[in-house]
């Protein structure tokens, strides 16, 4: 893997936020396009439950409705989240190589994880630790989740990192997850979680140093990203497919 490119890019609404990572991913796949990270932060907040998760079963609907929250679903695994202001979200696009690093699920979690481990424990001086399956924590309060979704020849590996999140719309929106990590130990979302309280664009930087992302994507898939937003994100079917 050499440098990749880099593309600072919020979208007006959180379902084309979503199918940006989702487009990306397609045109890599399909040979078009090039290994990216791409970094924004959405000005709302949204919940985003997991592609397999029951909406019932993780979030406080009703507080979600009465507080503006939308609902929605993104293509990848993993648990139910709050993103928008203080969540600085990322997408990595990268190219399977069965004998690479991406091969699989777990060795792609392995590798780009202690690449975001080293990457922030010298930007926070502080010991960074991979907890869980795909969590980045400080001691035993979370402050990054991830997850993945991989095609044929190509993967998207996203998630957040909580800068400074409003915790207590986090335990309004969510419930209890149906599944957790041991580390977790049954705590509420705001003894669990943390934010690291660092400027966004020294994480953008440091995340760019590590990734060695530099220059600008020849072909940015817009239609593709509205047609994927009108279509399914913002369809009740995709989202309530599982309640």
């Amino acid at each position: 893997m050499g440098l990749m490119n880099y593309l600072d890019l919020t979208l007006a609404t959180p379902e084309e936020n979503l199918a940006c990572d989702e487009a990306l991913l397609e045109l890599c796949d399909e040979g078009q396009g090039d290994e990216l990270l791409r970094l924004w932060e959405s000005p709302r907040h949204f919940v985003v439950v997991g592609y397999a998760n029951k909406v019932a079963c993780e979030v406080n609907v009703p507080f979600c409705r009465q507080n503006g929250l939308p609902i929605l679903r993104r293509c990848s695994g993993g648990g139910t989240v709050l993103q928008g202001r203080g969540c600085l979200s990322y997408a990595l696009i990268l190219r399977i190589d069965e004998s690479g690093p991406f091969r699989s699920i777990t060795s792609t979690n392995q590798f780009v994880l202690e690449r975001h481990r080293v990457v922030l424990e010298g930007l926070l001086h502080a010991p960074v630790r991979i907890r869980g399956q795909t969590d980045l924590a400080l001691g035993e309060v979370k402050f990054s989740g991830n997850s993945q979704r991989r095609k044929r020849r190509a993967l998207l590996f996203h998630g957040a990192f909580l800068l400074d999140l409003d915790l207590a719309l986090v335990e309004g929106a969510l419930l209890m997850p149906s599944k957790e990590p041991d580390y977790r130990a049954n705590r509420s979302h705001s003894e669990f979680l943390v934010n690291l309280s660092v400027p966004v664009g020294e994480v953008a930087l440091a995340l760019r140093s590590g990734w060695q992302a530099g220059a600008s994507p020849s072909d940015i898939p817009l239609e593709r990203i509205r047609k994927l937003a009108l279509e399914k994100y913002a369809a009740p079917e995709w989202t309530w497919r599982f309640k």
